[in-house]
């Protein structure tokens, strides 16, 4: 059975280590083809594996890492599609920085560590880094929260299997804040051994921005785990739930709008070199809280979403995977050629290799 671990940082398993200097690395390679027929060669509604019908890279990084009794620093700088669609709104070689943090230790006794800079985000039950999940491609719940944090972290050990997180932070996905108002998040996890993690998120800030002038508070909940349920079957499952408060222009009222998510995804280990994974969730933001779909004449944005991926290991740090998946709604939000349609479906293969 593999390590259960919180995969919302960088931490590779193998590297180089020289003295307490730690590198490592990885590129995630990728071709797809949208069975819709993308004109733009862009896949809708996602930050990750965004082109298709071309080769490209996904994400591609170097991580320092650094660490002694008392300090310690990451720096990971990164490049690839998703790199160029979620930084799109950071300014300059910022834009590049997957992680960039230094920490130092609180406490002579307990793991207590104070980490401040351009952190992993504990939101959903996903990451940008391809290998650590068991589908390829990311579902839809981690595109629509941030995949990084600008601010500080405490970290606070509770008990041998309860660790506290708390964060101020400069807003929702942002190293340029956007308001000059902080914002807050908390992180609650319990790790039981190797068999079973369980997660809390939550966060608040005001998200009024020159982009978004009518946003005020943003409320935002996740509860995801990770299980192994026994040598052959693993499993995931995330929920959240967000509610945006805005200013109606008219009666000058705040009105909430909603939006949430729900997936579940599992693993069948055929044996050491090869398992399969599939998928299904369902997606709803009827207010365009984070969807924009202005492109289209329709009101609201719902999807379901159903997939399946072979996974290969070729050896301990290299992975090939093809995925199909499909999506659906009762709404035509998605796009076949330049005309909408409600449905759509992607075939993907993959590559990716570490060290």
């Amino acid at each position: 059975q593999a390590q259960i671990s919180n995969s919302g940082m960088t931490d590779r398993v193998d590297s180089v280590e020289i003295g307490k200097l730690v590198i490592s690395g990885f590129v995630d390679a990728y071709l797809g083809t949208n069975f819709n027929q993308s004109t733009s060669g862009n896949r809708m509604y996602s930050v990750s594996q965004t082109r298709v019908n071309e080769t490209n890279i996904n994400l591609a990084f170097i991580d320092f890492k650094y660490q002694n009794h008392k300090v310690r620093l990451k720096f990971t700088p990164g490049f690839g599609t998703y790199v160029d669609a979620n930084y799109a709104t950071e300014k300059g070689s910022i834009k590049n920085l997957i992680e960039a943090n230094v920490g130092v230790k609180l406490s002579n006794k307990k793991e207590i560590w104070l980490d401040a800079g351009v952190l992993g985000s504990p939101f959903t039950n996903e990451t940008a880094i391809s290998k650590d999940h068991f589908m390829y491609t990311r579902s839809m719940a981690p595109e629509y929260v941030p995949y990084y944090l600008a601010g500080a972290r405490l970290t606070y050990p509770l008990t041998s299997k309860l660790t506290g997180y708390a964060y101020v932070l400069n807003g929702w996905q942002q190293i340029y804040d956007q308001n000059n108002s902080l914002s807050f998040a908390t992180q609650l996890e319990y790790k039981s051994a190797k068999n079973f993690l369980i997660n809390w998120d939550t966060y608040v800030g005001n998200e009024k921005s020159t982009v978004s002038p009518e946003n005020r508070m943003r409320y935002f909940s996740d509860v995801y785990a990770i299980i192994n349920l026994n040598k052959k079957w693993s499993a995931t499952s995330c929920v959240y739930a967000g509610v945006q408060q805005r200013l109606d222009s008219l009666s000058q009222k705040l009105i909430n709008k909603t939006w949430w998510q729900a997936n579940v995804v599992v693993k069948y280990t055929i044996n050491q070199h090869h398992n399969l994974a599939a998928r299904i969730e369902y997606f709803e933001d009827l207010n365009h809280v984070v969807t924009n779909i202005e492109t289209l004449a329709v009101k609201g944005f719902n999807s379901y979403s159903a997939g399946l991926c072979f996974n290969k290991k070729i050896t301990d740090n290299a992975l090939f995977r093809l995925e199909g998946r499909h999506f659906f709604s009762n709404r035509n939000v998605y796009l076949k050629n330049t005309t909408p349609t409600n449905n759509s479906s992607l075939l993907i293969t993959n590559l990716t290799v570490w060290f």
